[in-house]
């Protein structure tokens, strides 16, 4: 019998502490990776309080004079929290969008007929997932101890790729429809959710501990885009016309759900924070024409697309 090959962490720099760090956290949550010999560095002193959570320039609010107008603690809270949240929409979306796309895969649940090598290579892309969930907890309880501010993950909706995700679901006219719209749904999140990473992965205003994250993350996603790609066109070829026509839409409500910034969650934030005129800030930044959208690389799509031959056919206004 052949031994089972331990899932391996993500690649990382050993000679970056912070990157060393974030993975040795991982090697320690991880009963099978207790072997690690080196001593485990502390997340927690590598924490820069003098750096920002969060990026100003990805707030929908920046520019509004009620942020301009707000304490420096008051902005540092807000910034804590848009980095809870990301992280929350990070694990939301690899536990709830990607690995229910990947296990109707892992188990033919589309009649495709895709053998062992896609079948293997799912169920791996779907440990890392596991991975990179447990990298963002870290971060978010590292922040909370850090900054002593509570901040639970659930007092915060659920978030928005999953909201819309479930009524396209609940929308769906029989199971296979079900099915297909959750393909899409993964298929949208893993090849373009390395557009969303890189929003924190390089930007040097941003707490060392976030960044290293990210980046670690963010490795691991540009394999597994690979593979979603490959998965999605042996998939279409096995599709019937109005399957193909359901993936199609499912592709594009995927992608403006994933797109999107997410304004409930925002007012929950300025809700617990009882921010003085935080909702009016909010409502004002959801309803700013001007505002462009958080995420707006779908470029990986769109050769998926092109190379599908449909491009052209889709309701989406390609950048």
């Amino acid at each position: 019998m052949t031994p089972q090959k331990t899932p391996s962490l993500p690649e990382y720099d050993p000679a970056d502490p912070v990157e060393s760090a974030v993975v040795s956290r991982l090697a320690r949550n991880w009963g099978q990776r207790a072997t690690v010999k080196k001593p485990e560095p502390d997340l927690d002193s590598l924490f820069d309080l003098a750096k920002q959570d969060y990026p100003n320039e990805l707030l929908p609010f920046a520019d509004h004079d009620r942020f301009l107008g707000m304490s420096e603690e008051q902005r540092n809270r807000l910034r804590a929290w848009a980095w809870i949240a990301f992280n929350k929409n990070v694990m939301d979306i690899e536990q709830y969008v990607v690995n229910p796309g990947f296990d109707l895969v892992a188990h033919d649940a589309l009649d495709t007929g895709l053998g062992d090598t896609f079948a293997v290579a799912v169920h791996q892309a779907m440990v890392d997932e596991q991975y990179h969930t447990l990298m963002h907890l870290n971060a978010s309880a590292v922040t909370r101890r850090q900054r002593g501010w509570a901040m639970p993950n659930n007092a915060l909706p659920d978030v928005l790729t999953l909201r819309r995700q479930r009524a396209a679901t609940a929308d769906a006219a029989d199971p296979r429809k079900r099915a297909i719209t959750t393909f899409a749904f993964m298929t949208v999140a893993e090849i373009s959710i390395s557009s969303y990473l890189d929003l924190i992965s390089e930007n040097d205003v941003i707490q060392p501990v976030n960044r290293a994250t990210v980046r670690l993350h963010n490795r691991d996603e540009y394999c597994h885009a690979s593979i979603a790609d490959d998965i999605a066109g042996v998939v279409y070829d096995t599709l019937s016309p109005d399957d193909r026509r359901h993936f199609l839409d499912g592709l594009v409500d995927a992608m403006t759900a994933f797109s999107s910034n997410d304004y409930s969650t925002w007012h929950t934030i300025v809700e617990l924070m009882d921010l003085g005129g935080g909702q009016a800030m909010i409502d004002d930044a959801e309803h700013d024409t001007r505002r462009s959208a958080l995420v707006q690389d779908f470029s990986g799509i769109h050769k998926l697309c092109k190379h599908l031959g449909v491009a052209g056919e889709m309701s989406y206004e390609w950048a």
